[in-house]
């Protein structure tokens, strides 16, 4: 299979999507026009944009290997769009479930003491939809908080919605896969003025506080998500290095888990959990002036400055 993904660019004040393989990201409206196949409903779905796509992700993503296909073979027909385009995060999801301490390594690392897999289940919390910003955007400091931190995270995008989902048909429920950069505020994670003692929505929720793309990747074209490397560097420097494999709970037992509790619908997003070597391990935290870097292998990488908190 050609290589593909999806993704979403800014012209002139306006997002519209492009079409992603190993020549370059080209205008999706324009190749799908002139190279669509009959029959297919790609008016209807660029007008209604990657979440529309999303919804009807069977019809979709092979009629985007078909176009990724034909790319491949039209040569010069199409030029890619220059290096000065601006890609946008490649969606909005309406909901983005996250799952905590999900690496024994970096539950060890937070001063987390877990029990054994076989008497837990996946600890999920929810994150803004609000926070989601894209690659080159900056991830701006509150002016209140001050234990930013970094976490990448393979992310997992449902295609085909459904309830009670057994672990060994659940990747069949994942359209694509993205990068996530779940930044938190460490310090605004506790509180003391009430007796619960963690407000996690409080801490990872901030505007800007989920930085995603570079494009969604069909799952088909990644392959195993249990064997995938994450990097995540600080201004050129190394602080998180591991495999998808080293998951306590895979992307197939959370998709299931969370389908016991609430109906998966398309265009959900399930970020994975982080490995070791976040700045909360070490106490070094992001400061305004940083870039942040988040790779998953087969997938991609983004990368964010950041900038402090505009006082007026």
């Amino acid at each position: 299979m050609v290589w593909h993904a999806l993704g979403q660019r800014l012209i002139r004040e306006e997002i519209r999507p492009v079409i992603v393989t190993e020549q370059g990201v080209y205008d999706l409206d324009l190749v799908s026009r002139v190279l669509g196949r009959p029959g297919e409903d790609w008016s209807r779905w660029r007008a209604g944009g990657i979440a529309v796509m999303l919804d009807a992700w069977i019809d979709v993503e092979p009629a985007l290997a078909a176009l990724a296909d034909n790319l491949a073979a039209s040569g010069p027909k199409f030029e890619p769009l220059g290096t000065g385009t601006k890609l946008c995060a490649p969606y909005r999801p309406n909901r983005i479930f996250a799952t905590a301490s999900n690496y024994v390594e970096h539950a060890q690392e937070m001063g987390t003491v877990l029990a054994a897999k076989s008497e837990s289940q996946p600890f999920v919390f929810m994150k803004a939809d609000s926070s989601v910003i894209g690659p080159d955007e900056a991830i701006i400091l509150p002016q209140r908080a001050e234990k930013v931190d970094w976490e990448v995270e393979l992310a997992a995008v449902i295609g085909i919605g459904g309830r009670d989902i057994p672990v060994d048909k659940a990747l069949d429920h994942v359209a694509a896969y993205t990068v996530i950069n779940d930044i938190t505020s460490r310090d605004l994670t506790r509180r003391t003025d009430f007796p619960f003692k963690h407000d996690w929505f409080r801490g990872k929720s901030f505007d800007t506080f989920a930085p995603l793309g570079p494009w969604l990747v069909p799952a088909d074209c990644v392959g195993n998500p249990q064997d995938l490397r994450l990097t995540l560097d600080v201004n050129g420097t190394r602080k998180q290095d591991d495999s998808t494999g080293s998951m306590i709970f895979s992307v197939a037992e959370q998709i299931s888990y969370l389908s016991s509790i609430l109906t998966l619908r398309p265009g959900d997003l399930v970020a994975t959990g982080t490995p070791d070597g976040v700045g909360m391990g070490t106490g070094e935290f992001l400061n305004a002036g940083d870039i942040v870097t988040a790779a998953v292998e087969k997938v991609g990488t983004i990368t964010n400055p950041i900038r402090g908190a505009r006082i007026d």
